[in-house]
């Protein structure tokens, strides 16, 4: 009995401390060695959102009542308009903000001509709540981060995993679940940048 409540709880310490960080499921950094710039391709269409995995459509029809009812028409058409937005470009901007302050000897930019392309694809979406004085929950981001040929995206040089990562409060749309999310791509740009830094050194 008694080791089975320590393989159990090593279950579980493995699996937290597995969270809020990227984890390496094959390849290694090498074939950034020679190279001074990087593609990024942000893919949002095979995420899911929150503890019961909507789907997008889902969110949204949530967040609609709940924003029509408390703050009305106006702010709703504003909160879709933003929400749109983020997921076209600024989610992008957040990531590669985070990920060039950290990498240093390799840029990483969208539509540029490189040899290798990073597809960032969205799994897991968790928002985050926003309370004011009494504080706020990050959002939280699951994204499998896979580079590839950029000529042949069927070759795969490299997968890993941004497992739960959450966003620091760093923006101005903090308040609202889009900023939070903006936040979480910032975060796991950041942190794959400096794994990135470490292993080119």
């Amino acid at each position: 009995m008694k080791k089975l409540f320590l393989l159990l709880l090593m279950a579980v310490a493995t699996t937290t401390f597995a969270q809020n960080q990227i984890n390496l499921q094959s390849g290694n950094f090498d074939f950034l060695k020679d190279q001074s710039v990087v593609n990024v391709q942000l893919k949002l269409e095979n995420a899911t959102y929150q503890e019961k995995n909507l789907t997008e459509a889902q969110y949204l029809e949530g967040r609609k009542g709940e924003i029509m009812l408390k703050k009305g028409e106006a702010v709703w058409q504003n909160w879709t308009s933003q929400w749109e937005k983020f997921k076209t470009s600024e989610y992008l901007e957040y990531f590669l903000k985070g990920i060039n302050g950290k990498s240093k000897k390799v840029v990483f930019n969208n539509d540029t001509k490189a040899k290798y392309t990073l597809i960032i694809d969205s799994k897991w979406i968790y928002a985050g709540w926003y309370g004011g004085m009494i504080g706020s929950q990050e959002a939280k981001l699951t994204a499998d981060l896979t580079f590839v040929e950029t000529d042949n995206p069927e070759k795969v040089v490299m997968k890993l995993k941004a497992d739960k990562i959450g966003g620091k409060q760093m923006n101005k749309e903090f308040s609202w679940e889009y900023g939070r999310i903006a936040a979480a791509y910032e975060v796991t740009g950041k942190k794959l940048g400096k794994e990135i830094k470490d292993a080119l050194k």
